[in-house]
């Protein structure tokens, strides 16, 4: 009779469990957003491993970019406060290659059950309350970009429209300030569309119009999901940057 074969032994490099220990306390909000965290021979120390050990899983949060070195002062939680990393996100640049600064104007900010749709993106219930968020943004004068965002109303309670038109920066880096919440990664979906009457009247356009329609899902610590965003760009000046590697 045969002997059964067993199933193969999993196995985690050290570096790699040392990384995840430090990212359950980048979760645990042991060190904030834009502080530094302890130095390389205080973390092999704490952790009863070899500072080469603790430097690789360090180089691997930097490459995510949920880390940031810098030379001669130590290492950084990432942080959408800093002018560097508050448009990391935003992949919109326009053709002339000026510096894009970008003018939020808020029209609504309403509490509503989630949809299904909306409820499966966030992994909450059908139901669940959620915030929905109308937003223009405009440069040099003109708005570009019309979206929709939606957020639980439970992570993100007492946000108002009087609380967003007093925000003058990014929208991550008022989550991170405001409610703890610092934003890791995006998923994306686009394609090309036509402005119906609502989008020609918010971005001041022809009706049919081409625009760019970005559909975001946006990610805390532990990939967890906090925001979608229906996002649409009058790409006529400006273009959508995508890097590859």
């Amino acid at each position: 009779m045969p002997i059964p074969s067993l199933p193969a032994a999993s196995f985690s490099p050290l570096y790699q469990q040392i990384k995840a220990m430090i990212l359950a306390s980048l979760q645990a909000a042991e060190w904030l957003p834009g502080s530094s965290i302890p130095s390389e021979m205080e973390l092999a120390a704490r952790y009863l491993v070899s500072q080469g050990t603790v430097r690789k899983a360090i180089d691997e949060l930097a490459a995510e970019n949920l880390l940031v070195r810098r030379q001669g002062k130590g290492t950084f939680v990432a942080t959408h406060q800093e002018d560097e990393w508050q448009y990391r996100f935003l992949r919109l640049e326009p053709d002339t290659g000026e510096k894009f600064l970008l003018v939020n104007r808020f029209l609504a900010c309403e509490q509503m059950k989630s949809t299904s749709t909306i409820a499966k993106l966030l992994k909450l219930k059908a139901g669940d309350p959620v915030i929905q968020i109308d937003r223009i943004q405009s440069f040099n004068g003109k708005p570009i970009v019309f979206e929709e965002i939606w957020l639980s109303a439970t992570r993100f309670k007492g946000l108002s429209l009087d609380k967003l038109n007093e925000w003058s920066g990014p929208m991550y880096a008022f989550y991170e300030s405001q409610y703890g919440t610092h934003m890791v990664r995006a998923e994306e979906q686009i394609k090309a569309i036509n402005a119906n009457q609502e989008l020609a009247t918010h971005l001041e356009l022809p009706l049919g119009h081409a625009l760019l329609l970005v559909d975001r899902v946006a990610f805390t610590y532990g990939n967890k999901p906090v925001e979608i965003r229906h996002a649409r760009y009058n790409t006529s000046q400006q273009h959508y940057v995508n890097k590859l590697n």
